[in-house]
């Protein structure tokens, strides 16, 4: 049962007879307010049930962080009554919704449909929270309430605010790849064709059989390999849940993992995902990454990473490296996505190392935290002067555990957030132009 605004306005306005009747105000007042108690009764006797109603929902669509979607929910009217009322779309917090407020107006037997939108805050499967139905009495005093759990959720997905940088890396591909004006040439990549010998070409590229053919100087030309192997490995543990600003290093690190997967794709090459701790949470097999197939990669992808979150225990990086070979036993590009943290690394990761590089080509792109480096360049004060030693000490641990790393034959690619994407791009079509996938 609820109680409506117009109950109070009429208990205050039986002031009006208890003023008019000072000798006999108790009972005057008693009967007012019995009366008043009557009616409330008979009007939650006579409003219709919540529950005549069915409710469904439509799928709703996925949608990136902080970009807005609508749910739609169909109201039919069950029972034989109008039902008037409002209504509310309940949601949890993070799914941002606004305007989940409406006013219920449902003739019997009628359908009627309402829309709410939403602005999520947080990435993964935000669900829905219940829909509640205030149905109000044919005399406006009362009525009757109900919470319906109607399933439905909402899967918000990584916002991959660094495809701004993906245009101009697909440019720099493409100059390698030999699509622009420039064409890259050069040993160790995939043979393309003969030509002239001109001024300024490299010697080691002069096909000498060919040269004694046709009487006159050729070189080789050389485009960079396709259908390479690139895997992404992100560790979804303990370390990957420290917030760096806004966000945690782990939503940072699948910002990176998406353009260089857009990239890699372009390319020509196979793009894998594998994400876990002590389990794998998420696998993904791309097959050839060409033709029609570029889009579809990148959607299971995102689809795939959307539902992850940090989990605090830490990496077993046995199983994540076991999970890698199963993948392939082919040379391929490994990229681990992990905080370059000294513990974690040194006591989970270096050990299982040499079985990776022994097989594979791999790098480490870590996280780093501006705000470190923002405590380093701070002498303001004496505090500050003790949290820089702090910083720079912490610094110091990074570049250990990295040369520890790069001792194993491992490249490490530590920046902030903004930064990491196009350093994790970079490195790798400098990679591709030197042959070395």
């Amino acid at each position: 049962m609820i109680l409506r605004g117009p109950v109070l306005a009429l208990v205050l306005l039986g002031l009006v007879p208890v003023a008019a009747w000072p000798a006999s105000s108790r009972t005057v007042a008693f009967l007012w307010v019995l009366g008043v108690l009557v009616l409330v009764v008979a009007d939650v006797l006579l409003t219709p049930s919540p529950r005549s109603v069915t409710l469904s929902r439509s799928g709703v669509p996925q949608v990136r962080l902080e970009e807005p979607t609508t749910t739609t929910l169909t109201l039919t009217g069950t029972g034989s009554r109008h039902l008037r009322g409002h209504l509310r779309d309940a949601w949890v917090p993070s799914a941002g919704a606004a305007g989940e407020r409406h006013v219920l107006d449902l003739p019997a037997g009628e359908r009627r449909r309402v829309t709410t939108t939403l602005r999520p805050t947080r990435r993964g499967d935000r669900p829905a929270a219940g829909v509640t139905l205030r149905v109000h009495g044919p005399l406006g005093l009362a009525g009757r309430q109900a919470t319906i759990a109607v399933p439905g959720a909402v899967r918000v997905l990584p916002p991959f605010r660094s495809r701004r940088h993906l245009s101009s890396k697909l440019e720099q591909l493409r100059q390698l790849d030999g699509r622009a004006a420039v064409r890259t040439r050069g040993q160790g990549t995939e043979f393309d064709s003969l030509r002239d010998y001109v001024e300024g070409d490299d010697v080691r590229a002069i096909d000498w059989r060919a040269t004694a053919r046709r009487q006159h100087v050729v070189v080789r030309t050389w485009q960079p390999e396709r259908d390479r192997r690139l895997i992404l490995v992100l560790d979804t543990s303990r370390t990957s849940a420290a917030r760096v600003g806004d966000e945690p290093r782990l939503d940072a690190a699948m910002d990176a993992a998406l353009l260089l997967a857009a990239v890699a794709s372009h390319a020509g090459d196979r793009v894998d995902l594998l994400a876990g701790d002590r389990l794998v949470r998420a696998r993904v097999g791309s097959g050839a990454s060409t033709g029609t197939t570029r889009s579809a990669v990148l959607h299971r992808l995102v689809t795939a990473m959307a539902p992850l979150e940090p989990v605090l225990v830490e990496a077993d990086w046995t199983t994540l490296a076991g999970a890698v070979t199963a993948l392939t036993r082919r040379r391929s590009l490994v990229v681990l996505l992990t905080p370059l943290e000294p513990a974690a690394v040194e006591s989970g990761l270096l050990p299982v190392l040499p079985s990776l590089t022994a097989h594979h080509r791999v790098v480490v792109a870590s996280v780093a935290d501006p705000a470190v480096a923002a405590l380093r360049a701070d002498l303001s004060s004496l505090e500050a002067v003790y949290d820089a030693a702090a910083a720079e000490r912490t610094e110091a641990l990074r570049r250990r555990t990295a040369a520890g790393l790069g001792a194993l034959g491992v490249t490490v690619v530590d920046e902030p957030p903004e930064r990491l994407p196009v350093a994790l791009v970079d490195h790798y079509l400098a990679l591709k132009a030197r042959g070395l996938l």
